[in-house]
């Protein structure tokens, strides 16, 4: 008996080891098709300058002198982690490039998890929005907005869990589209959506109506408030720090769930 036990607990670690070096191999090949396309940084890096410069610009100088806070802060820290999320969205979209190709039907075919396939994607993607996300605390120092050493080390250390939620959300809508085009169109619709609809850039503490509820439909406003309440010690939040982190962590269990089924059965009826 003792030595059946100790098989099984070595095949659990086993194929434990097999999923973690899944999920790596994936997340070091987005990596390397990253680091071996400049564009795709050149663009992460241009990005943050037409969102935080030009958009973000035009608010400061035409919206901020009444509001009663700093403006430019809430928007440095919306922006940053609005960058986190659309790069990380945007970035998954490789998925259905590679379902034409046939890499994903190659991995599917291997005795991997689907799980481990789509996290290995996340995290992945999260490469480019880090680039993004530095990209735009750059810009921000240049307009003269800045975060202390501790604040920076706050959103570094909660960005993994921003782009897991933003990767997890994108594969709802990416596991059931066949076209690279389509894919990136929406992607890119729902993460400006996202942007106006979250208070990445606009507080939305007094929205009602369809506007109220889309705004809690959208995991990055639990995001924001979770970010803005551990950075910004001026900052009233929405929720208290523990929903919001609940909030997250469930939205991306259930997104990871269906999008992952969609996902694996777009691939089984090739």
């Amino acid at each position: 008996m003792d030595t059946l036990n100790n098989t099984l607990t070595i095949e659990r670690k086993s194929g434990f080891a097999h999923e973690v070096n899944t999920v790596i191999a994936i997340m070091a090949r987005d990596i390397t098709l990253s680091i071996k396309s400049p564009m795709n940084i050149l663009i992460s890096l241009i990005m943050p300058i037409i969102m935080m410069g030009m958009v973000g610009g035009n608010l400061m100088q035409n919206m901020a002198g009444g509001l009663g806070f700093d403006f430019g802060g809430f928007m440095l820290i919306g922006m940053a982690i609005n960058m986190l999320f659309m790069t990380s969205a945007m970035n998954m979209t490789s998925l259905v490039e590679d379902h034409g190709t046939d890499f994903t039907q190659e991995m599917l075919v291997s005795p991997v998890s689907r799980v481990s396939i789509v996290f290995g994607k996340i995290l992945g993607s999260m490469f480019g929005a880090l680039i993004a996300l530095a990209g735009t605390l750059v810009v921000g120092g240049i307009m003269g907005i800045t975060l202390s050493v501790s604040q920076l080390l706050w959103i570094l250390l909660l960005s993994p869990l921003m782009c897991v939620a933003s990767g997890a959300f994108a594969m709802l809508f990416i596991g059931v589209i066949k076209s690279t085009k389509v894919a990136n169109m929406l992607v890119s619709i729902i993460a400006m959506g996202q942007m106006f609809l979250s208070g990445a850039i606009i507080p939305i503490s007094h929205s009602s109506g369809v506007l109220y509820v889309l705004s809690r439909m959208m995991p990055m406003t639990y995001c924001l408030d979770l970010v803005r309440t551990v950075v910004d010690s001026t900052y009233k939040a929405m929720f208290n720090p523990f929903i919001n982190f609940i909030a997250i962590v469930g939205l991306t269990v259930v997104f990871l769930i269906v999008g992952t089924y969609f996902f694996t059965r777009s691939e089984k009826k090739k």
